[in-house]
């Protein structure tokens, strides 16, 4: 299995020092960094653009992991892309033509991963496997930082394991949502690579880079 990554999430970063945020989780080793895109339609939040990937782009070195939790995806690919983003993920439940959404990004050589919320099935995404480098499965129903880890993922994350592992396939197994030192275990457990932690990370009592290290220690 792949080393456990950790991709925080700037949804819980402070905006106003956003560039000393990410040199601080640089520094104390975090893989890359998840940019949570929300439109309010799909999810109740309204976040950020690509505006914001490419200030990110400018900020720091780590690889860009964008997550599009918005309507018509397909609209907005190439900003995101031009921005600046390294793996861009769209959502199954906003893909009726996920196979050509998915092409879209890779002819741009940029990695292309697929979400699943959490009421959704792991076959939603078996006919597209093959062609993705990331699957991100996500532990709460997508919008705000800070929700409680549905633990009922848990199989889900597992079946893609196996999934993934039987066609040989080298994709990210990617997890989102309430993720902490207490619910990293089971996820990596059950075969996730990456963790995406938000408050964990940006919003710990004792700093970034404490934050990070108490998600390293807790999977160890």
């Amino acid at each position: 299995m792949n080393p456990v990554l950790i991709s925080p999430s700037i949804l819980s970063a402070d905006f106003l020092h956003l560039q000393d945020a990410l040199s601080q989780a640089e520094a104390a080793g975090a893989d890359w960094v998840h940019i949570d895109v929300m439109d309010g339609h799909f999810v109740p939040n309204l976040t950020m653009g690509p505006f914001i990937v490419e200030a990110c782009r400018r900020a720091t070195r780590l690889p860009l992991d964008v997550h599009l939790m918005i309507e018509n995806p397909d609209r907005l690919i190439p900003a995101f892309i031009e921005a600046g983003a390294d793996y861009l993920t769209v959502h199954v439940e906003t893909c009726p033509h996920l196979h050509r959404t998915l092409e879209s990004i890779r002819v741009r050589e940029v990695r292309a991963g697929v979400s699943l919320n959490p009421a959704t099935p792991a076959a939603a995404i078996g006919e597209v496997l093959p062609m993705l480098d990331l699957v991100l499965v996500m532990s709460v129903n997508p919008g705000y930082s800070g929700q409680r880890f549905i633990g009922s993922v848990v199989p889900k994350i597992e079946q893609i394991r196996k999934s993934l592992d039987a066609i040989g396939s080298a994709a990210r197994l990617q997890v989102d949502g309430g993720i902490t030192p207490e619910t990293a275990p089971a996820v990596v457990q059950a075969g996730a690579d990456v963790l995406v932690a938000a408050s964990a990370v940006f919003g710990h009592p004792e700093g970034i880079a404490a934050g990070l290290e108490a998600l390293r220690r807790s999977i160890a």
